[in-house]
């Protein structure tokens, strides 16, 4: 059965599928449906949704048009929750392989690497990442993947274990090929599957800690997203809830449809392992 039938069987991945898919279409039309700076004045303050058809989302204190600003603000967490989770896996990947694949003094001296990074929590660490540094996109997805690839870096590391006494590994050894280059091409490839299941999850985690700094004032300034829609509705919460309400519910509906999405990459490498 191919990888594609193994996902369909799994109902919770193609919901999340789908809801991903619709995220990234209109986060990738974002400069189609709604061109120029979404950060703009475009209109009167804080009309209700539904109330004007040129803002079908209403707008919010300063007369920015909220529509604009959540289908710009899913490019800024598809591109943080993403790019985040590419560099975990990479440097984790990476870190967890070398340490299974050498075992002894270099296991222990990056285990405890791990162990360090591990103690503290993620959003923690992020949060004083950025607050050193100057907020910005680049300096935020940095942040937020330094906390999160110990998980990919544990994984790694265990399936590792398990794969470097394989016949094909002891014959790269045989033939002459050094350690590092059986370590980075021959195990590591074989040991990434459940690390990329992992990364469903990582990437669900990068939205939410990006909302969370935007949240605080310490995301990108110059870029509209959720977390800072959310921190513009809380001073008329009251009186316009709708300007928290609404972004804070597209981030709820990324985050399910990534962990769903998750779940089906789960369960398609638990029955490819299963019929292997």
């Amino acid at each position: 059965m191919s990888a594609l039938r193994r996902f369909a069987r799994s109902p919770e991945g193609v919901v999340g599928f789908v809801i991903l898919l619709t995220l990234a279409s209109v986060a990738l039309l974002a400069p189609v449906l709604f061109p120029g700076d979404p950060l703009r004045i475009a209109g009167a303050p804080l009309i209700p949704p539904f109330t004007d058809p040129s803002f079908p989302l209403g707008t919010d204190r300063l007369g920015r048009d909220v529509l604009a600003g959540l289908v710009h603000g899913a490019r800024a967490s598809l591109i943080v929750g993403i790019a985040a989770a590419l560099v975990a896996v990479l440097i984790g990947s990476i870190v967890g392989t070398l340490a299974g694949f050498a075992g002894g003094l270099i296991d222990e001296a990056l285990m405890r690497v791990v162990d360090a990074f591990q103690i503290v929590p993620g959003f923690l660490l992020a949060l004083a990442f950025v607050s050193v540094l100057q907020p910005s996109l680049p300096i935020v997805i940095l942040a937020i993947a330094l906390g999160a690839w110990t998980g990919p870096a544990r994984l790694a590391r265990a399936e590792v274990l398990s794969i470097r006494e394989r016949d094909y590994v002891a014959s790269a050894r045989i033939i002459g090929m050094h350690p590092l280059e059986i370590a980075l091409r021959e195990v590591l490839p074989n040991a990434l599957p459940p690390v990329l299941a992992l990364s469903a999850v990582i990437v669900a985690g990068a939205v939410l800690t990006e909302a969370a700094l935007s949240f605080l004032g310490l995301g990108d300034p110059n870029i509209v997203t959720w977390g800072s829609m959310i921190a513009e509705g809380r001073a008329v919460l009251r009186s316009a809830p709708y300007l928290s309400i609404i972004p804070g519910l597209a981030l709820v509906a990324t985050v399910v449809g990534t962990y769903l999405f998750g779940e089906g990459l789960t369960a398609m490498l638990s029955r490819r392992e299963q019929h292997s």
